[in-house]
Protein backbone atom coordinates (compact mmCIF):
# COMPACT_ATOMS: atom_id res chain seq x y z
CA UNK A 1 0.00 0.00 0.00
CA UNK A 2 1.14 3.34 -0.78
CA UNK A 3 0.18 6.80 0.73
CA UNK A 4 0.61 10.06 -0.09
CA UNK A 5 3.46 11.36 2.60
CA UNK A 6 2.01 15.12 2.64
CA UNK A 7 -1.97 13.88 3.09
CA UNK A 8 -2.14 10.14 4.07
CA UNK A 9 -4.29 9.37 1.30
CA UNK A 10 -4.22 6.55 -0.04
CA UNK A 11 -2.41 6.21 -3.96
CA UNK A 12 -2.38 2.91 -4.43
CA UNK A 13 -2.42 -0.82 -3.21
CA UNK A 14 -0.97 -3.92 -5.64
CA UNK A 15 -1.78 -7.29 -4.58
CA UNK A 16 1.59 -9.60 -4.13
CA UNK A 17 -0.01 -12.89 -3.99
CA UNK A 18 -2.72 -15.35 -2.50
CA UNK A 19 -1.70 -18.50 -1.40
CA UNK A 20 -2.18 -20.40 2.02
CA UNK A 21 0.45 -20.17 4.73
CA UNK A 22 2.42 -23.42 5.18
CA UNK A 23 2.49 -22.89 8.94
CA UNK A 24 1.39 -20.75 11.81
CA UNK A 25 3.70 -18.05 13.45
CA UNK A 26 3.99 -16.40 16.46
CA UNK A 27 1.33 -14.21 18.27
CA UNK A 28 3.06 -11.04 17.56
CA UNK A 29 4.04 -11.49 13.91
CA UNK A 30 2.60 -11.36 10.56
CA UNK A 31 3.09 -12.85 6.85
CA UNK A 32 4.03 -8.89 6.38
CA UNK A 33 6.80 -8.34 9.11
CA UNK A 34 9.56 -7.71 7.09
CA UNK A 35 10.06 -3.93 5.82
CA UNK A 36 10.36 -3.50 2.05
CA UNK A 37 12.89 -1.46 0.51
CA UNK A 38 13.22 0.95 -2.36
CA UNK A 39 15.43 2.67 -4.88
CA UNK A 40 13.39 5.07 -5.36
CA UNK A 41 12.40 3.35 -8.94
CA UNK A 42 11.70 0.24 -7.67
CA UNK A 43 10.50 -1.31 -4.28
CA UNK A 44 11.48 -4.63 -3.04
CA UNK A 45 9.24 -6.54 -0.78
CA UNK A 46 9.83 -9.84 0.83
CA UNK A 47 7.19 -12.60 1.93
CA UNK A 48 9.80 -15.49 3.03
CA UNK A 49 8.15 -18.35 1.66
CA UNK A 50 5.20 -16.63 0.15
CA UNK A 51 7.56 -15.29 -2.12
CA UNK A 52 9.68 -12.55 -3.16
CA UNK A 53 8.14 -9.38 -4.98
CA UNK A 54 9.17 -6.35 -6.95
CA UNK A 55 7.15 -3.30 -7.74
CA UNK A 56 7.59 -0.22 -9.78
CA UNK A 57 6.43 3.30 -8.25
CA UNK A 58 3.14 2.61 -9.51
CA UNK A 59 2.34 -0.29 -7.78
CA UNK A 60 2.90 -2.66 -11.11
CA UNK A 61 4.54 -6.09 -10.72
CA UNK A 62 7.65 -6.22 -12.15
CA UNK A 63 8.58 -9.96 -10.89
CA UNK A 64 8.30 -12.42 -8.41
CA UNK A 65 10.51 -14.78 -6.95
CA UNK A 66 9.58 -18.20 -4.62
CA UNK A 67 12.47 -19.65 -2.75
CA UNK A 68 10.15 -22.17 -0.86
CA UNK A 69 8.69 -23.10 2.22
CA UNK A 70 11.01 -22.42 5.68
CA UNK A 71 10.43 -24.01 8.56
CA UNK A 72 10.92 -21.88 11.38
CA UNK A 73 11.71 -22.98 15.18
CA UNK A 74 8.39 -23.46 16.97
CA UNK A 75 6.63 -22.09 13.86
CA UNK A 76 7.05 -18.29 14.83
CA UNK A 77 7.17 -17.15 11.44
CA UNK A 78 9.80 -15.30 9.47
CA UNK A 79 10.95 -11.35 9.25
CA UNK A 80 14.04 -10.90 7.77
CA UNK A 81 13.48 -7.88 5.34
CA UNK A 82 15.70 -7.74 2.22
CA UNK A 83 18.62 -5.11 1.61
CA UNK A 84 20.01 -3.57 -1.50
CA UNK A 85 23.01 -2.53 -3.37
CA UNK A 86 22.88 -1.23 -6.32
CA UNK A 87 21.49 -3.82 -8.95
CA UNK A 88 21.52 -6.62 -6.19
CA UNK A 89 18.99 -7.62 -3.81
CA UNK A 90 19.81 -9.78 -0.77
CA UNK A 91 17.78 -11.97 1.00
CA UNK A 92 18.77 -14.10 4.12
CA UNK A 93 16.96 -17.32 4.37
CA UNK A 94 17.70 -18.95 7.78
CA UNK A 95 15.08 -21.73 9.39
CA UNK A 96 15.28 -24.84 10.20
CA UNK A 97 16.12 -26.64 7.25
CA UNK A 98 19.27 -25.78 5.30
CA UNK A 99 19.59 -22.14 5.86
CA UNK A 100 21.33 -19.74 2.82
CA UNK A 101 22.02 -16.03 2.11
CA UNK A 102 20.73 -15.17 -1.51
CA UNK A 103 21.70 -12.31 -3.77
CA UNK A 104 19.13 -11.37 -6.91
CA UNK A 105 19.60 -9.27 -9.96
CA UNK A 106 17.18 -6.59 -8.70
CA UNK A 107 15.87 -6.26 -12.82
CA UNK A 108 14.97 -9.76 -12.82
CA UNK A 109 14.71 -11.08 -9.19
CA UNK A 110 17.43 -14.07 -11.16
CA UNK A 111 19.96 -15.97 -8.67
CA UNK A 112 23.28 -14.55 -8.90
CA UNK A 113 24.74 -16.48 -6.13
CA UNK A 114 23.60 -18.81 -2.91
CA UNK A 115 25.75 -19.66 0.03
CA UNK A 116 24.67 -21.97 2.26
CA UNK A 117 24.59 -21.50 5.97
CA UNK A 118 25.35 -23.39 8.85
CA UNK A 119 22.09 -21.40 11.25
CA UNK A 120 19.21 -22.28 12.71
CA UNK A 121 16.13 -19.60 11.90
CA UNK A 122 17.35 -16.01 12.43
CA UNK A 123 15.50 -12.82 12.14
CA UNK A 124 17.85 -10.16 11.05
CA UNK A 125 18.31 -8.03 8.23
CA UNK A 126 21.36 -7.48 6.12
CA UNK A 127 23.85 -4.79 6.78
CA UNK A 128 25.69 -3.63 3.22
CA UNK A 129 28.67 -1.82 3.37
CA UNK A 130 31.75 -0.67 0.94
CA UNK A 131 34.66 -1.08 3.10
CA UNK A 132 38.41 -0.64 1.33
CA UNK A 133 37.06 -1.57 -2.37
CA UNK A 134 34.92 -4.35 -1.46
CA UNK A 135 31.89 -4.70 -1.03
CA UNK A 136 30.54 -6.58 2.61
CA UNK A 137 26.98 -7.98 3.47
CA UNK A 138 27.26 -8.29 7.24
CA UNK A 139 24.44 -10.82 8.85
CA UNK A 140 24.08 -11.36 12.39
CA UNK A 141 23.16 -15.20 13.91
CA UNK A 142 24.63 -16.99 16.30
CA UNK A 143 27.87 -16.70 14.01
CA UNK A 144 27.96 -13.51 12.66
CA UNK A 145 29.35 -13.84 9.25
CA UNK A 146 30.73 -11.27 6.09
CA UNK A 147 29.95 -12.07 2.56
CA UNK A 148 31.64 -10.62 -0.45
CA UNK A 149 29.05 -9.50 -2.60
CA UNK A 150 30.23 -10.07 -5.93
CA UNK A 151 30.57 -13.64 -5.43
CA UNK A 152 29.03 -15.03 -2.30
CA UNK A 153 32.11 -15.74 -0.32
CA UNK A 154 32.80 -15.97 3.46
CA UNK A 155 35.08 -12.88 4.41
CA UNK A 156 34.57 -13.61 8.19
CA UNK A 157 33.06 -14.89 10.64
CA UNK A 158 32.90 -14.42 14.41
CA UNK A 159 31.08 -16.73 16.77
CA UNK A 160 29.51 -15.60 20.22
CA UNK A 161 26.29 -14.48 19.92
CA UNK A 162 22.51 -15.88 21.76
CA UNK A 163 19.92 -17.71 20.52
CA UNK A 164 17.25 -16.22 18.03
CA UNK A 165 19.20 -13.09 16.56
CA UNK A 166 17.53 -10.02 15.09
CA UNK A 167 19.32 -6.99 15.69
CA UNK A 168 20.41 -5.31 12.18
CA UNK A 169 24.59 -5.16 12.58
CA UNK A 170 25.34 -1.83 12.51
CA UNK A 171 28.39 -0.48 10.63
CA UNK A 172 30.67 2.91 11.31
CA UNK A 173 33.98 3.75 10.61
CA UNK A 174 35.13 0.22 9.99
CA UNK A 175 33.44 -1.48 12.63
CA UNK A 176 30.29 -3.85 12.26
CA UNK A 177 28.38 -3.75 15.74
CA UNK A 178 26.41 -6.94 16.58
CA UNK A 179 24.29 -7.80 19.36
CA UNK A 180 21.91 -10.61 20.69
CA UNK A 181 19.85 -10.83 23.86
CA UNK A 182 17.65 -13.70 24.17
CA UNK A 183 19.12 -16.51 26.88
CA UNK A 184 22.06 -14.59 27.39
CA UNK A 185 23.61 -11.18 26.11
CA UNK A 186 26.19 -10.16 23.41
CA UNK A 187 27.86 -7.32 22.28
CA UNK A 188 30.41 -7.29 19.55
CA UNK A 189 32.79 -4.68 18.06
CA UNK A 190 34.06 -6.38 14.72
CA UNK A 191 36.70 -5.18 12.19
CA UNK A 192 35.55 -5.59 8.78
CA UNK A 193 39.54 -5.79 7.99
CA UNK A 194 39.09 -9.54 9.69
CA UNK A 195 39.41 -12.20 7.85
CA UNK A 196 39.00 -15.90 8.46
CA UNK A 197 37.55 -16.96 11.52
CA UNK A 198 37.73 -14.65 14.45
CA UNK A 199 38.01 -14.84 17.95
CA UNK A 200 36.81 -13.04 20.80
CA UNK A 201 40.39 -11.56 21.15
CA UNK A 202 40.54 -10.69 17.93
CA UNK A 203 37.38 -8.36 18.22
CA UNK A 204 37.78 -4.85 18.63
CA UNK A 205 35.88 -5.07 22.12
CA UNK A 206 32.64 -7.58 23.05
CA UNK A 207 29.98 -7.10 26.64
CA UNK A 208 27.93 -10.19 27.58
CA UNK A 209 26.13 -8.12 30.23
CA UNK A 210 23.48 -6.83 28.23
CA UNK A 211 22.12 -6.66 24.75
CA UNK A 212 18.54 -6.33 22.54
CA UNK A 213 16.52 -8.86 21.94
CA UNK A 214 13.91 -7.73 19.37
CA UNK A 215 15.19 -3.94 18.65
CA UNK A 216 18.46 -2.53 16.93
CA UNK A 217 20.25 -0.16 18.93
CA UNK A 218 21.42 3.26 17.48
CA UNK A 219 25.14 4.26 16.69
CA UNK A 220 24.43 8.24 17.36
CA UNK A 221 27.80 10.61 17.16
CA UNK A 222 29.76 9.32 20.07
CA UNK A 223 27.79 6.99 22.15
CA UNK A 224 26.01 3.17 21.07
CA UNK A 225 22.81 2.91 22.29
CA UNK A 226 20.99 -0.30 23.23
CA UNK A 227 18.63 -2.19 24.96
CA UNK A 228 18.66 -5.07 27.61
CA UNK A 229 16.39 -8.07 25.96
CA UNK A 230 13.07 -6.59 25.01
CA UNK A 231 12.87 -4.62 28.44
CA UNK A 232 13.00 -0.81 28.75
CA UNK A 233 16.50 -0.89 29.89
CA UNK A 234 18.85 1.27 27.86
CA UNK A 235 22.74 1.26 27.79
CA UNK A 236 24.73 3.65 26.69
CA UNK A 237 28.67 2.68 25.16
CA UNK A 238 31.83 4.28 23.90
CA UNK A 239 31.64 2.68 20.40
CA UNK A 240 35.37 2.75 20.67
CA UNK A 241 36.00 1.04 23.56
CA UNK A 242 33.18 -0.84 24.81
CA UNK A 243 32.76 1.00 27.90
CA UNK A 244 29.76 1.71 29.52
CA UNK A 245 28.75 6.05 29.56
CA UNK A 246 25.28 4.94 30.66
CA UNK A 247 24.97 2.36 33.01
CA UNK A 248 21.40 0.17 32.55
CA UNK A 249 18.86 2.33 33.66
CA UNK A 250 15.20 1.74 33.02
CA UNK A 251 13.28 4.04 30.70
CA UNK A 252 10.34 5.86 32.57
CA UNK A 253 7.15 4.57 31.08
CA UNK A 254 8.07 2.39 28.98
CA UNK A 255 7.76 -1.70 29.76
CA UNK A 256 8.76 -3.59 26.79
CA UNK A 257 10.26 -2.92 22.87
CA UNK A 258 10.23 -4.50 19.77
CA UNK A 259 10.69 -1.03 17.79
CA UNK A 260 14.61 0.09 16.75
CA UNK A 261 15.63 3.20 18.60
CA UNK A 262 15.77 6.15 15.72
CA UNK A 263 17.99 9.85 15.94
CA UNK A 264 18.21 12.97 14.87
CA UNK A 265 19.18 16.99 15.86
CA UNK A 266 21.14 15.20 19.13
CA UNK A 267 17.76 13.60 20.22
CA UNK A 268 16.96 9.59 20.31
CA UNK A 269 13.46 8.35 20.08
CA UNK A 270 12.55 4.96 21.91
CA UNK A 271 8.81 2.99 21.21
CA UNK A 272 7.66 0.82 23.30
CA UNK A 273 5.18 -1.91 22.41
CA UNK A 274 2.20 -0.54 24.90
CA UNK A 275 2.50 2.92 22.73
CA UNK A 276 4.34 5.27 23.83
CA UNK A 277 7.79 7.11 22.49
CA UNK A 278 10.06 7.92 24.86
CA UNK A 279 12.08 10.94 23.44
CA UNK A 280 15.92 11.78 24.91
CA UNK A 281 18.71 13.91 24.98
CA UNK A 282 21.98 12.48 23.09
CA UNK A 283 24.58 12.38 25.50
CA UNK A 284 26.21 10.92 28.76
CA UNK A 285 23.23 11.54 31.35
CA UNK A 286 19.76 9.91 30.88
CA UNK A 287 17.51 13.49 30.30
CA UNK A 288 14.08 12.75 29.17
CA UNK A 289 12.96 15.31 26.87
CA UNK A 290 9.30 14.21 26.03
CA UNK A 291 6.85 11.17 26.68
CA UNK A 292 4.49 10.71 23.55
CA UNK A 293 1.57 8.52 24.16
CA UNK A 294 -0.48 7.01 21.21
CA UNK A 295 -3.55 4.87 21.84
CA UNK A 296 -2.28 1.66 20.66
CA UNK A 297 0.13 -0.46 20.46
CA UNK A 298 3.33 0.15 18.27
CA UNK A 299 5.74 -2.58 17.35
CA UNK A 300 7.21 -0.97 14.10
CA UNK A 301 10.16 1.16 13.94
CA UNK A 302 9.55 5.06 13.45
CA UNK A 303 10.71 5.92 9.96
CA UNK A 304 12.69 9.66 9.84
CA UNK A 305 12.72 11.67 6.29
CA UNK A 306 13.47 14.86 6.39
CA UNK A 307 11.14 16.48 8.96
CA UNK A 308 8.80 13.76 9.13
CA UNK A 309 8.15 10.80 11.27
CA UNK A 310 6.48 8.22 10.70
CA UNK A 311 5.13 5.83 12.77
CA UNK A 312 2.71 2.89 12.05
CA UNK A 313 0.91 1.44 14.99
CA UNK A 314 -1.58 -1.62 15.13
CA UNK A 315 -4.19 -0.10 13.55
CA UNK A 316 -3.10 3.28 12.47
CA UNK A 317 0.08 5.16 10.17
CA UNK A 318 0.58 8.28 11.73
CA UNK A 319 2.79 11.02 10.13
CA UNK A 320 4.46 13.38 12.98
CA UNK A 321 6.18 16.47 11.28
CA UNK A 322 8.31 19.68 13.02
CA UNK A 323 7.05 22.88 12.74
Amino acid sequence: IAYDRDTGKEAWRSVATETVPHESGHGTNTHASASPITDGKHIYASFGSMGIFCFDMTGKKIWERDLGDMQTRNAFGEGASPALYKDTLVVLWDHEGQSAIYALDAKTGETKWATGRDEPTSWGTPTIVEHKGKVQVITNGVTVRSYDLENGTTLWECGGQAKNPRATPIVRDGIAYCMTGYRGYAVYAIPLDSKGVVSRSDVLWSRTDAGPYVSTGVLYEDLLYYTKSRDAILVAANPKSGEKVIEETRLPGLSSMYASMVAAKDRIYITSREGTVLVIKHGPKLQVLATNEFDEGIDASPAIVGKQMFIRGQKHLYCVEAN
